[in-house]
């Protein structure tokens, strides 16, 4: 039996019940994704009315993610308790809330502070809803969890066109939030009667053979044995920050889309709001397709060797965009750094969640704990070289993103996952 057929059996031989849970998964990605973007094309709005520098802005949007260290701390145990499924929905609609008050900043202190509480549900949201996409994984038997993230970006991009029209229409700030709040919010909430029922380590073996590529739970006697942080020993842990600096460099890339593609399209160029919004739809838009094709493509080739590679394009890409700016290299430019992280999350988190030695959920939570440490570092540095530079010779930091994701990529799997799970010609 050849890969194609063979896959198309197991997917039909798959209960309704697990292929309901994957959409509803998908869901909660995609409104994770739409609900914040769609905020990212008015930031000029927010930056202007407020009256903000550089600085100043980059600071606030900083600040924002420490909600997102404290808060993701407590995910394990808020998912232990009450199961991935209700803390991701939860934690959704309370995002959606809280983007209504960024959506109403009149100062800097409250711009600051709705962004912590946006980031802290985020984080929770974020976690969740990838240990949850996980169990789902578990069942298909093969990687679906870019596929996952490609609805993230799928909804980033969809927010953030929607984002750009409101700004280019001239919408009030107020009603666009709360038109978000009850879309985003009702469906959210529809997502769980979808999801998965029982302990969210059912899916996982939890034998003394049990390996990485089985995402096995080590015995009880080896989890005991030697000194532990957080029930990890040093190596694992080790290795959990390493899969997390990938995470950094990544999420710092996506930042500098999502903070700074419309001010740097807008201030470098001047440009209407709608094509200042486009540098951001570059980089989601070509990270939805890495996405939905990457699956396929780590099957083959492996997390490593994926990552090298798109670290090389998103490195390449932005070296050319910036050596020659106009608005369509700068979107060149977005789009190749876009393509190059579109699979680095989904393989950390995978990698995470999959290590010998390490508990249930708490791999995902360390490495979503550091990817918001990058959310929190980089926004204020890149401000402050903008404002001493100037916003193109600050976004040079994203060549350098590309490499700290060469340096770090070697603790990803070199295996194929099409090896890993079996999934070859029979």
């Amino acid at each position: 039996m050849n890969v194609h057929s063979s896959a198309g059996a197991r997917a039909s031989a798959l209960p309704a019940d697990v292929r309901r849970a994957r959409w509803a998964v998908s869901l909660v990605f995609f409104l994770n994704g739409a609900s914040f973007c769609a905020i990212l094309p008015r930031y000029p709005e927010l930056v202007e009315s407020i009256g903000l520098s550089n600085t100043a802005f980059g600071l606030a949007v900083g600040i924002g993610p420490i909600g997102g260290l404290v808060a993701g701390l407590g995910a394990a145990t808020l998912m232990s308790r009450f199961g991935s499924a209700r803390v991701a929905v939860i934690a959704q609609i309370i995002a959606s809330t809280t983007h209504l008050a960024v959506y109403l900043s009149g100062s800097w202190l409250w711009l600051a502070a709705s962004l912590v509480l946006a980031m802290a549900a985020d984080s929770i949201t974020d976690i969740a809803m990838n240990a949850h996409g996980m169990r789902v994984e578990r069942r298909y038997r093969r990687s679906i969890m870019n596929s996952y993230h490609g609805w993230w970006s799928l909804g980033a991009v969809c927010g953030g066109l929607v984002g750009a029209a409101c700004a280019q229409l001239g919408m009030p700030l107020w009603i666009q939030g709360i038109i978000g709040l009850v879309a985003f919010g009702v469906l959210a909430a529809a997502s769980l009667r979808f999801m998965l029922p029982g302990h969210d380590a059912t899916e996982r073996p939890s034998t003394a053979g049990a390996t990485a590529a089985s995402s096995g739970e080590v015995p009880a006697n080896v989890a005991a044995a030697g000194f532990r942080i957080a029930g990890m020993s040093l190596r694992a842990l080790g290795l959990v920050a390493a899969l997390g600096m990938i995470l950094v460099f990544a999420g710092s890339t996506e930042d500098a889309g999502n903070t700074w593609g419309a001010l740097f399209m807008h201030s470098t160029f001047e440009v209407t709001p709608f094509v200042a919004g486009m540098a951001f739809v570059a980089l989601q838009g070509a990270q939805t397709i890495g996405r939905f094709t990457g699956d396929v493509v780590v099957d083959r080739l492996g997390d490593r060797t994926t990552a090298r590679l798109g670290a090389l394009v998103a490195a390449l890409g932005m070296t050319f965009a910036l050596l020659l700016p106009s608005p369509v290299t700068a979107m060149i430019g977005f789009a190749a750094a876009g393509w190059g992280v579109a699979t680095l999350f989904p393989a950390a988190y995978r990698a995470a969640d999959d290590m010998p030695g390490v508990p249930h959920g708490v791999g995902i939570t360390v490495v979503g704990w550091f990817a918001r440490l990058g959310f929190f570092v980089t926004p204020p540095l890149i401000g402050a070289l903008a404002d001493a530079l100037t916003l193109r010779y600050a976004l040079w930091m994203m060549p350098v993103y590309a490499l700290g994701i060469l340096v770090f990529s070697g603790v990803l799997s070199t295996r194929s996952r099409r090896a890993a799970t079996g999934a070859v010609s029979e």
